[in-house]
């Protein structure tokens, strides 16, 4: 048996978004797709495969119990500098970006949500891209958008994944994975929007969604949606204007 963690190059106390992130990363090396060499096929198979199991709990759980023998879940450097509990401390952007990404990657996504929130919605200066690399805000800003929806924050999710789309529009990084986000962003436009979260904001995600590059029969729906929401703001000049449009 393979140790699927060090295919994916993870420890074996590796949060699902590490293994999310590490996966993404190799997958744009060894996909034959993309490199045409197929001498990486074996290898993109095996990561595959790694990646299936040690991204279901009860697949995980099953190759923990039966590889690891004496499987020890010591955390690594706890003997030194408390680096969360600094970042705590501490109430600059910076910090507050720092400590959002180290929780989201340490198994923390609960945390990471709730301090993201906040400082996003108390801090007219806070933007998490200004603190990392293109791509590592790109990867982290996906995992994060992710964790954002699954908890029911549909708008702060849409934003971030907006920032994504439109960066790589301007420099492709995603590339294979890119279908991956548009469906994601797609999904969250027709079934966590309107009727969701409040009108002005639903009509202002529509309102940027078309900007997108989505398909005619989507930017259609986007429209559709709007007339239903100024119709249900009592607008109706504005949404029979937008009706015709979305014809």
């Amino acid at each position: 048996m393979k140790d699927c963690y060090k295919i994916l190059g993870v420890s074996p106390a590796a949060s699902l978004s590490e293994i999310k992130h590490a996966y993404r990363e190799k997958a744009k090396l060894y996909h034959p797709d993309a490199l045409g060499e197929d001498a990486k096929r074996d290898a993109f198979n095996e990561l595959n495969q790694a990646y299936r199991v040690l991204s279901d709990a009860r697949q995980r759980q099953i190759f923990n119990d039966s590889f690891f023998h004496h499987f020890n879940k010591k955390k690594e450097n706890e003997e030194s500098f408390d680096y969360r509990k600094w970042l705590l401390e501490r109430n600059d952007d910076e910090s507050w970006a720092k400590l959002i990404v180290l929780d989201l990657m340490r198994g923390r996504e609960d945390d990471a949500v709730r301090e993201f929130i906040h400082v996003n919605s108390s801090r007219t200066s806070f933007n998490l891209k200004h603190w990392f690399t293109r791509e590592d805000f790109m990867d982290y800003g996906y995992i994060l958008s992710e964790e954002l929806v699954i908890r029911g924050e549909y708008y702060d999710g849409f934003l971030l994944l907006e920032q994504i789309i439109l960066m790589e529009y301007s420099y492709e990084y995603f590339r294979l994975f890119f279908p991956e986000v548009i469906s994601f962003t797609s999904s969250i436009l027709r079934h966590n929007i309107e009727g969701v979260i409040d009108d002005e904001l639903a009509l202002d995600v529509f309102e940027r969604a078309l900007e997108l590059k989505f398909s005619k029969s989507d930017d259609a729906f986007f429209l559709s949606k709007m007339a239903v929401i100024y119709r249900r703001m009592g607008d109706i000049k504005t949404a029979e204007l937008i009706e015709r449009m979305s014809l």
